[in-house]
């Protein structure tokens, strides 16, 4: 095997393994071989790496079957840490996020509003030096920042389409800004993609599962993970359910579409519909998600208006959780976000509703639904969470390594990469 292959090998066997620590919480070294088809040798020498990195710990034997008890490994959670921000019009949430994605410490500030891009910048810059300083993390254990933004977003150049409330930062070099403003490495995403990483990294995904976060903050997206890998297409912008058209002479979109979900059924369709119904939103000069909240609030109370102005919303929601399943061949859909964490309970019905009536393949499993316990603040989560992927845990191909290819793989080759 050449050294290129080596190397691939060696940063693939070693993000397979934390990946499966870090999904098993705990679990021994023998456990490890069976779950990733990776040669003892192999984990032997890939874990007192990580061991020695301080990434992972023993953790005490596991019960004996009636041999000698198995050593168990798992993360240390404080060996790392990573900074999230959720970057929205109407606010800034902070999330400072421990190895194993656990939040440590969150703070939620007003959003970039009006304001010029580079003030904001500064402006993040200062909060995340203020709740790190807070948190008393050492500095130095910070891999990296992660930002996200709803709609699509690139490295370059930042968001390149930008909904009508944030168009002054159309085209703004945010990553480069952020990297001079902060001093750590920065990663861009979307918010949706990045609750999807959010959820799949704090655990409770299988490894093997194809799943979407939906996201309903202003908007509404999907991030998408098949066998742990993000799904991002052409551009890095995959999941934008909030776009598929459902009513060809619909409503026209911010997007230059019309008909999509966003338009029927987003938290702005929500209110416009409440507002033209006479429901008291608390004034119209109040931000969309507050006024949204208000019609959630409503429609739990009993209100019969708000409740059939959210039902009908849910039912297009269901209708674009239908259309990605039966692409994607979806098992399960978590519903998060801020728009969620108010009217999950709402919408869930729903949804599961029409995906067991009429998910193209129903009759050979079924997709289950849930609502995510990190939902108000999972866009901040989850970017935290895509620097733990990106610099622990790295899935670029897709794929694990191939038992045949682990195997060409002994621990003395290994060694030699160091």
């Amino acid at each position: 095997m050449s050294s290129a292959n080596l190397g691939m090998a060696h940063t693939s066997s070693r993000a397979a393994i934390l990946d499966v620590i870090r999904a098993a919480g705990t679990i021994s070294r023998v456990e490890l071989t069976r779950a990733t088809g990776l040669t003892g040798a192999t984990i032997s020498t890939v874990v007192r790496r990580l061991m020695n990195d301080g990434l992972v710990v023993e953790a005490g034997r596991a019960e004996s079957t009636g041999g000698k008890p198995r050593m168990l490994l798992q993360l240390d959670p404080s060996a790392r840490f990573a900074v999230g921000v959720h970057l929205d019009h109407a606010g800034i949430t902070y999330v400072l996020a421990n190895l194993g994605g656990a939040v440590v410490a969150r703070w939620r500030k007003p959003g970039a509003g009006a304001d010029d891009p580079r003030e904001v910048v500064a402006r993040i810059a200062a909060e995340i030096d203020g709740m790190i300083t807070r948190a008393g993390i050492d500095r130095t254990r910070v891999l990296g920042l992660g930002v996200v933004s709803p709609g699509p977003i690139t490295a370059s150049v930042g968001m390149v389409l930008t909904p009508p409330n944030m168009r002054r930062w159309a085209d703004f070099p945010l990553g480069d800004a952020l990297e001079d403003a902060v001093g750590v490495p920065v990663l861009l995403d979307n918010d949706a993609t990045a609750a999807a990483i959010g959820e799949y990294w704090a655990g409770g995904i299988e490894t093997t599962s194809a799943f979407a976060a939906f996201y309903m903050g202003t908007g509404i997206g999907a991030g998408i993970l098949v066998n742990g890998t993000v799904y991002r297409g052409a551009s890095s912008n995959a999941g934008e359910v909030g776009h598929i058209c459902v009513d060809i002479d619909g409503p026209e979109c911010w997007c230059g579409s019309r008909g999509c979900v966003e338009a029927l059924a987003g938290p702005a369709a929500v209110v416009a519909q409440a507002q033209a119904r006479g429901l008291d939103l608390g004034g119209a000069d109040r931000p969309v998600s507050a006024q949204f909240a208000a019609v959630a609030r409503a429609a739990l109370s009993g209100d019969p208006v708000a409740a059939e102005i959210l039902a009908r919303s849910a039912r297009y929601l269901g209708v674009a959780a239908q259309t990605l399943a039966n692409v994607m061949d979806l098992e399960l859909v978590v519903l998060t976000g801020p728009a969620f964490a108010l009217a999950g309970s709402l919408y869930l019905p729903a949804v599961q509703e029409q995906l067991s009536r009429s998910f193209f393949a129903r009759a050979s499993h079924p997709v289950r639904v849930t609502i995510s316990t990190n939902a108000p603040e999972a866009a901040a989560v989850g970017a935290a969470a895509l620097v733990l992927q990106s610099e622990l845990a790295p899935r670029h191909s897709g794929v694990r390594l191939p038992p045949e290819v682990a195997g060409e793989v002994s621990a003395q080759e290994l060694a030699t990469l160091a």
